[in-house]
């Protein structure tokens, strides 16, 4: 049996059609179809007043935005961050505040580098690619290292392990309690 596949679209049609009808109790439709009966009717309106393309999602974009900034502001920020091009959105909404006295969030000033294409990728994200070094032959060099401590009843425990580069053998994995050239030497 395959799936019957229903957008939103096609539910709100098929609503407007059966509440259309005469007679239709449109609570009880609204509760069928799990919308709120103050949806019901706006989709019904809605309907009546453009038909089906009525039914279609409309913007949720405010008409007027007036908190958005000025284009000065705009024009500050971007004159900023191309004199700093290090800078970012905090240490750009500081300046304009001490020496402009414009007070804007730094997110603002964030989203208005986006908006102008100025938010570059920050360098200290991009890493270069990890390699590994590893000597040619086995025995060249070994790396020893204490893996931090742990305390156990006899006391704390620092595991030493001593490692051959080449191979990634470990030679030893000892069991140390103080951490020193005096504990390493005779293992």
């Amino acid at each position: 049996m395959p799936w019957n596949e229903r957008d939103a679209m096609s539910l709100r049609r098929e609503f407007v059609e059966l509440a259309s009808q005469p007679g239709c109790n449109r609570r009880d439709l609204c509760r069928r179809f799990g919308i709120s009966p103050k949806t019901g009717y706006k989709w019904l309106q809605r309907f009546t007043q453009s038909g089906v393309s009525g039914l279609e999602e409309c913007s949720r974009r405010p008409l007027q935005s007036p908190a958005r900034c000025t284009p000065a502001i705009e024009a500050a920020v971007v004159a900023l961050r191309e004199e700093h091009p290090c800078w970012g959105g905090r240490k750009i909404s500081r300046r304009l505040r001490d020496t402009q006295g414009s007070i804007i969030a730094p997110s603002t000033v964030t989203e208005v580098l986006r908006r102008h294409a100025l938010l570059g990728q920050n360098p200290a994200a991009v890493s270069p690619p990890w390699q590994r070094f590893e000597h040619a032959a086995p025995n060249e060099l070994w790396q020893i290292d204490f893996k931090g401590f742990f305390n156990t009843p006899a006391g704390p425990c620092h595991p030493l392990t001593l490692l051959d580069d080449h191979s990634r053998f470990n030679l030893v994995l000892a069991a140390c309690a103080q951490t020193g050239f005096a504990n390493i030497q005779p293992r």
